[in-house]
């Protein structure tokens, strides 16, 4: 089992950044890879950034951030990053982290994200 816990996120205005946090615990030996997803009410849940266990330098991102968001994982302290540069208005939603682990995605709590015009 893993338990997923959030920080971060809040209120922005338009071109201002934040970072999200994530840190997961339990059988942490057993991720496969973490992930940041988000949602707008109304819409599906969709991938933001994802990075592998095994290769730090495996990532995968949604068009719609690439080169303003970044993701990170401190392996030491088990825990996922998402900076997140230049946000737009429609960068606004819940944001999920989750842990990919024995074919389960552990979900944290989500954190609103809100950038103003």
């Amino acid at each position: 089992q893993v338990q997923v816990v959030q920080s971060g996120g809040g209120s922005v205005q338009a071109g201002g950044s934040l970072r999200l946090s994530c840190a997961a615990s339990g059988s942490t030996f057993g991720i496969n890879a973490m992930g940041w997803h988000r949602e707008i009410p109304g819409n599906r849940r969709k991938l933001v950034a994802r990075v592998t266990t095994d290769d730090a330098s495996n990532t995968n991102y949604a068009d719609a951030v690439k080169g303003r968001f970044t993701v990170t994982r401190d392996s030491a302290k088990n825990t996922l990053y998402l900076q997140m540069n230049s946000l737009e208005p429609e960068d606004t939603a819940v944001y999920y982290c989750n842990a990919e682990y024995n074919g389960r995605n552990y979900w944290g709590e989500g954190t609103l994200v809100t950038v103003c015009p």
